[in-house]
């Protein structure tokens, strides 16, 4: 076959597999859609994956369904998301975790976050605080990190799993300071608060949605925000630079991915919904006063902060010497 000839099949073959993503966009949704969220119901993501569900469901005028897929720090979900038809109907709600720091954390992970998924756009951002139990004598950050460089035995402080944000919070905290600090990890940002407002363990970051209340109710104190900027609901606490330790925050985003050759009308599609949902004046007060920021992009700007997170925490990572076979 001459080249002429193979041009014009590949010119004509492109042709028509862009009218038929623009077909396919122009009948998207024809059936509902499935939302699959990493983690059980409740928590942080679930209600907010059903309260935009049920928004796009208006708007759009098919259902929009949730489907929990928990464990294996957003495996399980991804792998499911990843194995399903490229045609917009099954949403992946991943987050910093299953995309930026699971491929430095697992030696055989299955699946290629930047690969096998195509970015729709981010949905919110989570602030950690640091928090210690109402008891501690710690009145500060630097208190805290006085206290773990002078104590023979450091302090302990609590995760919501190994690679999870306040993990990488504490590890950050540790190589920034010297100060002897103990990991322990536990499974989800529930039995890690429990044990704190015990006194088992000494020091967590955690979300401000799930520790807040607690804050509030005088159980556990707040020293910083690991952040930019500081939280509009506690306007007092100071960010971890305000501090004295500047480079300690991260923002944990969750959003929504389609496997990879999903048409890229339909992206556009999903993109202009989630972003009308999410920005909607009812569901953005309601997030907002969940202590949740609601955060969207494109698809480029959301695929380029997925890989420069990659990078950023991968290196926290590889510092810790954190792995999962």
């Amino acid at each position: 076959m001459s080249i002429t000839k193979k041009l014009c099949r590949l010119v004509v073959t492109s042709a028509v597999a862009a009218m038929a993503g623009i077909a396919a966009a122009q009948t998207f949704p024809s059936k509902p859609i499935t939302i699959i969220v990493p983690f059980p119901p409740g928590g942080v993501t679930d209600p907010v994956a059903r309260m935009v569900g049920q928004r796009m469901s208006e708007n759009m005028r098919q259902p929009v369904l949730v489907e929990n897929k928990p464990g294996a720090s957003g495996i399980i979900a991804a792998e499911f998301v990843k194995k399903s038809p490229a045609d917009g109907y099954t949403i992946f709600f991943g987050f910093t975790g299953s995309q930026s720091v699971n491929p430095s954390l697992y030696s055989k992970l299955p699946y290629d976050p930047e690969k096998d998924f195509q970015p729709v756009t981010a949905i919110i951002n989570t602030k950690h605080i640091l928090v210690v139990p109402a008891g501690s004598p710690a009145r500060s950050a630097a208190d805290l990190v006085a206290m773990a460089k002078s104590s023979p035995k450091g302090l302990n402080f609590a995760s919501q799993g190994v690679g999870a944000g306040g993990h990488l919070l504490g590890e950050m905290l540790k190589t920034k300071t010297g100060a002897n600090l103990a990991h322990i990890a536990y499974k989800g940002s529930a039995p890690a608060v429990t044990d704190l407002l015990a006194g088992r363990v000494d020091l967590l970051f955690d979300a401000v949605v799930t520790s807040l209340p607690f804050v509030k109710d005088g159980k556990m104190r707040a020293l910083a925000i690991a952040a930019k900027e500081r939280s509009a609901l506690l306007p007092d606490v100071p960010t971890m630079a305000e501090a004295g330790f500047p480079g300690v925050d991260g923002d944990q985003w969750f959003g929504m991915f389609v496997p990879a050759g999903t048409p890229a009308a339909v992206v556009r599609r999903l993109n202009e919904e989630f972003i009308k949902a999410v920005r909607s004046p009812d569901i953005l007060k309601s997030l907002t006063d969940r202590g949740l920021d609601v955060f969207t992009n494109t698809p480029e700007e959301f695929a380029a902060l997925i890989r420069e997170d990659a990078i950023r925490l991968g290196k926290v990572v590889k510092e810790s010497g954190a792995r999962v076979d």
